[in-house]
């Protein structure tokens, strides 16, 4: 009996090892869900929602899930109901007191965001110690702003003209042609909007961004969203660049696919927003599954967290072609068959 005790304990342990990266308890903040705006979830459907968004990977490799619905805006009920409550619960658990990892993608971005603007000043308040927070690792984050929330707004508000191509577009993306009663977050996700939101944080904490350029809408939004795309996000938003614009990579001297040649990328960031992962191949929903879908290139191979510890990965230069017309590719080592988001997690641990 007491044999069996110990190994339940021991393997209780070994689970809760795994959901650390590095040492460090991960917090989960999901991005959009198109359904939630005529669904409507609340309480243990959001949840469950947040549970779902992240199965394929993710989810059993984090600590917390800060789950929020679509509907709301991230100002207010996002924030009152749903962030508010998981930061004091992470507060009182003393969950990140040596430090914790926020996960985000797509506009779980903005939330986090929010979240790194506002969450020192809430707990002081309410008398708890605040998250220390060393870094966040933001798969396609939309912290810059999304065209097609703009588009959507504008044609559900019926100030914006509507052709097959965009009808199309925004159908693909949201499931619906939105109404004005159900835009939620939406409205925060429009580019200008989006910008102002909790723009200039205090803290300095790094900003990790993983970033794609493939599609799961066959191209079909592309047309409507500025450079380089995942099919949803402009990349000029998933870089973190510091001003909106038609940027074709995540720097300026490697490709999506790795070609080292000079491209057109962001000159500046959002503050603490820095690059790392990047491939041509890996589409929105791509990057945080468990699958292997391209190559991936590194727009930068280290960055330190912000108590100094660094992530890095391992990359090779290769020359591809033949002969005059060869060029030199920078790969990141077993992308070839290691899924975005395992590359981060192996190399984070």
């Amino acid at each position: 009996m007491k044999k069996s005790t110990l190994l339940l304990l021991a393997g209780l342990f070994s689970g809760a090892a795994q959901a650390d990266v590095g040492g460090y308890p991960v917090v989960l903040v999901h991005g959009f869900q198109p359904d939630n705006l005529a669904s409507r979830p609340t309480g243990s459907q959001v949840s469950n929602n947040g549970a779902e968004y992240w199965a394929q990977y993710w989810r059993d490799r984090a600590d917390v899930r800060i789950d929020w619905p679509s509907q709301e805006r991230v100002a207010g009920k996002i924030a009152s109901d749903y962030v508010w409550p998981k930061l004091q619960q992470m507060a009182q658990n003393s969950t990140c007191a040596n430090g914790c990892i926020f996960v985000s993608h797509s506009t779980g971005d903005l939330v986090t965001r929010y979240i790194i603007d506002n969450q020192a000043l809430w707990l002081q308040n309410a008398g708890l110690q605040p998250l220390n927070i060393v870094a966040t690792f933001d798969f396609a984050g939309a912290g810059g702003g999304v065209e097609l929330a703009d588009l959507a707004v504008n044609v559900a508000g019926g100030s914006g003209l509507i052709d097959g191509a965009l009808r199309l577009a925004i159908s693909l993306w949201l499931g619906q042609i939105p109404s004005p009663s159900n835009v939620g977050v939406l409205n925060d996700l429009r580019v200008n909007t989006a910008r102002q939101l909790a723009a200039f944080p205090d803290s300095r904490v790094p900003r990790l961004r993983f970033v794609g350029a493939g599609s799961d809408f066959l191209g079909a939004t592309g047309a409507f969203l500025p450079g380089e795309d995942d099919g949803v996000v402009a990349s000029h938003s998933s870089c973190g660049a510091a001003s909106a614009g038609s940027f074709n990579s995540c720097s300026r001297s490697v490709t999506f696919d790795g070609k080292l040649t000079s491209v057109s990328g962001p000159t500046s960031f959002m503050p603490y927003h820095y690059p790392m992962l990047m491939s041509e191949g890996y589409s929105h929903s791509d990057v945080i599954a468990n699958s292997a879908t391209d190559e991936v290139t590194a727009a930068s191979n280290s960055v330190n967290y912000l108590n100094g510890e660094r992530l890095q990965f391992n990359t090779y230069d290769e020359n591809r072609g033949w002969w005059v017309f060869s060029s030199r590719y920078r790969i990141v080592r077993n992308s070839d068959n290691t899924s975005m988001s395992a590359l981060v997690y192996q190399a984070a641990n």
